[in-house]
């Protein structure tokens, strides 16, 4: 897929199962089912959290956790990310020292599919971070992100019980993850922006997941001022974006979204008239199927 730096393998066949049961008709059916397992979390030689992942790119997994969390710094030297299969356990070593001992004991679950945990101090960072005024979200390039976001070939089309979250710049899709839990794939994204070096200017979030605090949070703190999802609100997750003026656009299907805040950086610039309906499920399966042929 042309603009992509890194996206889904949904025929990877360490990410499903084949399973057997019975349709509505009673008849016996094989169907690929999304795997999840667990992957305990080092800093150094202290243990910070276990989590439930479908097993790709623990090593953006782990970072954009650990940033996340304002465990890491922007300015920390990662020197070495060890991941071990057979134990499920990834280590993150920096050159700085480091001791979450106190942060650790308060922590936060999430409204996450897969139980998100958030630590410590996250709110205080969140309320010193100014997202840029100046950046635009145009109503031609959100039609167009949505159209080829969901002709991609994803784990959600294959096996389903998934979300995706995709960093976009202008009307081109860069860096497409999908997890268990939504959370998981914001630090996914958050990890690969880090080890790479993407700036978050110019930047916006897609997601498939609804827009709770936690996305907000992760957002915000990822410096991204716009986040668009197909799915709808938290009361909230609306609440934190007007605080930090998050542009917030939710149930964005074919022509149709609706901004609860941040509305005055969309730039109106497309007739919604020339815009297609959402192809279903099925129809998006196939033509992604095309693509990849």
């Amino acid at each position: 897929m042309i603009g992509y730096l890194i996206l889904p393998h949904p025929q990877d066949p360490g990410l499903t199962e084949r399973v057997s049961g019975v349709d509505h008709e009673g008849q016996y059916v094989d169907t690929n089912v999304t795997v999840e397992r667990p992957l305990t979390l080092y800093l150094n030689g202290q243990e910070i959290v276990t989590m439930m992942t479908i097993g790709d790119y623990p090593d953006c997994l782990a970072v954009g956790f650990l940033l996340n969390q304002n465990m890491l710094q922007q300015d920390d030297i990662i020197s070495s990310i060890d991941y071990d299969a057979e134990i499920d356990t990834v280590v993150v070593r920096t050159e700085r020292e480091t001791d979450y001992e106190q942060k650790l004991k308060k922590k936060t679950r999430t409204s996450g599919c897969a139980v998100g945990t958030v630590f410590g101090d996250v709110m205080e960072k969140f309320e010193e971070i100014t997202l840029d005024p100046a950046a635009e979200l145009r109503t031609s390039w959100l039609y167009a992100l949505s159209k080829k976001i969901n002709m991609t070939p994803s784990l959600y089309l294959e096996a389903g019980a998934i979300h995706g979250c995709v960093l976009c710049e202008q009307d081109a899709p860069l860096v497409y993850m999908e997890d268990v839990g939504r959370h998981n794939a914001v630090d996914k994204i958050a990890g690969y922006m880090f080890l790479n070096g993407i700036k978050p200017a110019g930047k916006m979030f897609y997601t498939t997941g609804r827009l709770t605090s936690e996305m907000v949070i992760k957002t915000v703190q990822m410096e991204i001022p716009i986040l668009i999802s197909r799915s709808g609100f938290t009361a909230w997750g609306v609440e934190l974006a007007r605080q930090a003026n998050l542009t917030l656009i939710g149930r964005a299907r074919g022509r149709r979204f609706l901004a609860l805040a941040g509305d005055s950086r969309i730039k109106f610039d497309a007739k919604t008239d020339d815009v297609d309906d959402e192809p279903s499920s099925i129809q998006r399966k196939a033509a992604s199927s095309k693509d990849v042929k």
